[in-house]
């Protein structure tokens, strides 16, 4: 179909030529080679539908090898608009809009200009109209943060403010699996996003070879079908992709910065790199800190001691959320249910550990 309206353009273009600039045509080769052809320059109403026609089929047969070039060529420029995130398109069409629009305005006092007039205007157009799609295109991010700035209700005189944000999931927290059950809960609002990439390295890991990957990421894929099935909430597939990016972290900072949106993690690495391009990020393992009891230093506990420790005569306990508790001198009592009495308490985003000592200890002291 493409093929047949481009040769359907160059047949048009071919007849106006000819209608138009037939009779020169002739007229010059019969001067120059002398085929008299002096029959054919006459004038009448046939002779330009005549030259029309011939320009058309001339054009056709001239561009036929042409016609297949330029269909590859917007097949490929097809190919690589697809590609790209509907954002980057429209930022790069407006900037060049805005771009032609100033050019536009520079050629009118241009084109009063005898030679030159009829030069530079095509020169100035093609330049601001690059300028125009370059900046639109690479200031994109500003131009969003720009335009969603408006989006933003006012809270005031009773208008009650609403804005939901995306929620961007990594890998890491689709197959941890904790988000469904946060998501049940109501603690996350907004639009719930799944990147096409964070997909792609999910169905990889679920057809691993190695059977905890392959398993880690089928878990992941059904957790993926309870949130968009038994929740509420609204899931959006983004289907965009980054292709100058090759690491997925990255694309997520990415596509955060585009959507205007948050990355929720359990990644201790991703969430560093979040931070450090100021990137808002919820990270899950913040959160499962966050809703822990409170233990304080001299608070009395009543653990059973599972294992060693990594230092000498040091035993090791959790609690039932999974705090690991490391007891000092605690070796000799594993296997044993004992009171411990807390210390210090170390908090990270990796988790929570809890140091202690045996109370019958502290007694004999």
């Amino acid at each position: 179909m493409l093929k047949r309206i481009i040769q359907i353009f160059f047949a048009v273009l071919g007849a106006v030529l000819g209608f138009q600039y037939g009779a020169l045509a002739v007229q010059g080769l019969n001067e120059l080679l002398n085929l008299g052809l002096d029959s054919l320059t006459g004038e009448g109403p046939l002779y330009p539908l005549i030259y029309a026609l011939v320009g058309a089929v001339l054009f056709v047969l001239v561009t036929y090898w042409l016609t297949d070039y330029i269909v590859r060529m917007i097949r490929w420029g097809e190919d690589i608009l697809l590609k790209l995130p509907i954002t980057d398109v429209v930022m790069g069409a407006l900037g060049l809009i805005v771009g032609l629009i100033v050019a536009f305005l520079l050629i009118q006092p241009i084109l009063l200009i005898p030679i030159v007039g009829q030069i530079i205007p095509v020169f100035v157009s093609v330049l601001f109209g690059y300028i125009g799609f370059q900046v639109g295109f690479k200031k994109r991010e500003e131009l969003i943060s720009l335009f969603t700035l408006g989006r933003m209700g006012k809270d005031k005189k009773g208008e009650q403010q609403s804005h939901y944000e995306h929620k961007i999931l990594d890998t890491s927290v689709i197959i941890d699996g904790r988000i469904a059950d946060i998501c049940k809960t109501g603690f996350i609002e907004g639009t719930m996003v799944i990147p096409s990439f964070v997909l792609e390295e999910l169905q990889h890991i679920a057809d691993s070879s190695d059977v905890l990957k392959r398993n880690r990421g089928r878990r992941g894929l059904d957790i993926l079908n309870r949130i968009q099935k038994e929740l509420e909430m609204k899931v959006h597939i983004y289907e965009g992709d980054f292709e100058d990016i090759q690491e997925v972290d990255s694309k997520l900072v990415k596509l955060a910065k585009v959507l205007n949106g948050k990355v929720v993690t359990n990644d201790f690495n991703l969430n560093k790199v979040c931070e450090l391009q100021r990137v808002p990020v919820l990270n899950i393992n913040d959160l499962a800190n966050a809703v822990k009891p409170v233990v304080l230093p001299g608070e009395e506990l009543r653990v059973q001691v599972i294992k060693d420790g990594k230092e000498h005569n040091q035993g090791v306990a959790y609690l039932d959320d999974g705090t690991m508790i490391v007891v000092e001198g605690g070796r000799e009592y594993i296997g044993s249910e004992i009171d411990v009495l807390v210390t210090s308490v170390l908090q990270t985003s990796a988790g929570r550990m809890i140091f202690a000592k045996p109370k019958l200890l502290e007694k004999a002291l």
